[in-house]
This record gives C-alpha cells, structure tokens and sequence, in this order.
C-alpha cells in the first residue's frame, strides 16, 4: 500500500497484477478452446429457438396469412423443392380454411409434397380422401394418377438396383396396385393428358408382373408339380396378354402338358410356339434349364433363364 497525496492509501500491488492480465496474450490452444466453447453457445441458442419457436417467420405466417397469401407460400416452397416446409404450410392451411377451391388446389399439392418425402402412405391417404370429397374437381384425373404413381415408385427401386435384385422376385402387392391405378386412369379419362403415360407404365407393369408369376410357375415345374405350373402358364396368357413374355408362358404350358402325357395339348402349344416364336429355345431342347438346389427350394431365387 502507498500513500498518495489527496487519495489516500492505493493498492498498488493490485493495479499492477490487473495490468498484468490485461496485457497478457492467451496461449493458442487456449484461444481455440475459447472459439470453439462460442460457436457451442451460439448453437445451443439456435436450437432453443428452433424448440420453442422462436424466430420463426414461417410458423407465425402459417398461423396468420389469409388462404391466398398461404397457399402462395407453399407453392413457392414447393417450387424451390423444399417439400418438408410444403408440407406443413399445405396441412395448416387445410386445416385452417377446410372448404374452397384453394383448399382442394392445396390438398392435390399437399399429396404430391408427401410423395416427394417418401410418404407413401399419407400421400395416398391424402389422395384417396380428395378423390372421394372431390369426385368433379378439374384436377381428379392427375389425382387419380398421382395416386397410381405413388404406388408404382412405392417399392424403392434403388434399394432392388444396389442389392442386384430381382425386382419380379419381390412381393408385387404395390405392383398389382398400381396396374389397376393406371388402368382406372385409362377407363375414366382416355383423353386426359396422363393417359398416354399411364399406358406405357402399364406395359412394364404387366412385364414385372408376368415375370413374377412364370418365376412361380417354372418353380412349380421344376418341383414336379406340373398341373400348377400348367395352370400358372395359362394365368399368365389371360392375365397379361401380349406381355414379354408370351413365348415362355406357352413353352412352359407345352413342357408341363409333355409331363402330364397330355400329348396332344402338348403339340399344340409347341405348334403355338413355332408360328408365334421360333426362336425360343424350348423348341432346341435348352428350355427350361435345371435351376440349382436353392433355386428349387426357393421360387423367386434369380431371374429367368432363357
């Protein structure tokens, strides 16, 4: 302590140590420490508030805009593919204004932002109740076929892709489904713009779908269960006519009449096959090759071979 004239006792020991820490330089991995425990404080900040709902604009305009203002507000996410805040935009303003010509616009849309999202199964929930509470709405053909649509990408074809699956060896619930959408597209509106499309998905449906059931049927030969396989090789002439796989059907049909001592049906699905398809390799003795003991046990093991 000192006497200083006019101030009295001042602790100089104190300033000094004070004027120390002010000058003195922060180590760098301290320093870093320091930034880092920042940028945590900052983040944890975000997130009360992301919690809470503080700050956020977009929650207040969904709670506050009128229907226009609203639905303009969704469209525009939409059209930035920001599906996840369509969404939400989209369900409070069906919510919020029930009834009206934007609220039945909104709903379509609201459909397509949960198929973007891998939401089969609200998309189709959505779609199923616009379709029956707008039966006359100037949109119900694209309805009915984004209805079609959602079940036909239902089946995560990436997944099939990466594991080199068989795509007609899986279950084809969602397949058939989605025939018979694209097919009530067809028969309700043959002159709507997605006609054409739903067409040309349904010749590949009908493709997958056949291939399924020749799978079970050469299973069913292969086992010796001839009568089955028989029966499966017709199913599949009258069920998906002029698929791609027509020719195996009717070489599978005569292999299974030739086992039964049917000799007569027998040539006349080989007579069938010559004209239609000359070049299948039944007609060489090839067809169908023997599968191996898994392949036997197991129905949908591998694809076809031809």
């Amino acid at each position: 302590m000192e006497l200083i004239s006019g101030l009295g006792y001042y602790p100089l020991i104190a300033d000094t140590a004070l004027a120390n820490m002010t000058t003195m330089t922060l180590s760098r991995p301290v320093r870093l420490l320091a930034v880092l425990l920042l940028l945590a404080s900052l983040g944890a900040c975000q997130t009360t508030k992301n919690l809470f709902g503080i700050g956020d604009s977009t929650k207040d305009k969904i709670e506050t805009l009128d229907v226009a203002p609203l639905y303009a507000l969704g469209k525009d996410a939409l059209d930035d593919e920001n599906y996840d805040k369509a969404e939400r935009v989209f369900t409070r303003l069906v919510a919020r204004f029930p009834y009206g010509e934007i609220s039945e616009k909104a709903q379509i849309d609201l459909a397509f932002a949960q198929y973007k999202l891998s939401k089969p199964e609200e998309s189709v929930s959505t779609l199923t109740r616009f379709i029956k509470t707008y039966p006359t709405n100037e949109r119900i053909d694209y309805a009915y076929y984004l209805k079609a649509l959602v079940n036909f990408d239902r089946e995560n074809r990436w997944l099939a892709k990466i594991a080199r699956l068989d795509v007609s060896a899986r279950d084809l619930g969602a397949a058939t489904q989605s025939y018979n959408d694209f097919n009530e597209v067809i028969r309700r509106f043959p002159t709507s713009q997605y006609a054409e499309e739903s067409r040309q998905r349904m010749i590949y449906l009908r493709n997958r779908l056949a291939l399924h059931d020749l799978n079970v049927g050469l299973y069913y030969y292969q086992r010796e269960a001839y009568v089955s396989a028989a029966g499966r090789a017709k199913y599949i002439l009258e069920t998906y006519p002029q698929s791609a796989y027509d020719g195996d059907a009717v070489a599978l049909l005569a292999a299974s009449y030739g086992k039964l001592g049917q000799d007569a049906l027998a040539a006349d699905a080989k007579r069938v096959l010559e004209s239609n398809y000359p070049e299948h390799p039944y007609l060489g003795k090839g067809w169908p090759e023997r599968r191996s003991r898994w392949s036997q046990l197991n129905p949908f093991a591998g694809e076809v071979r031809r």
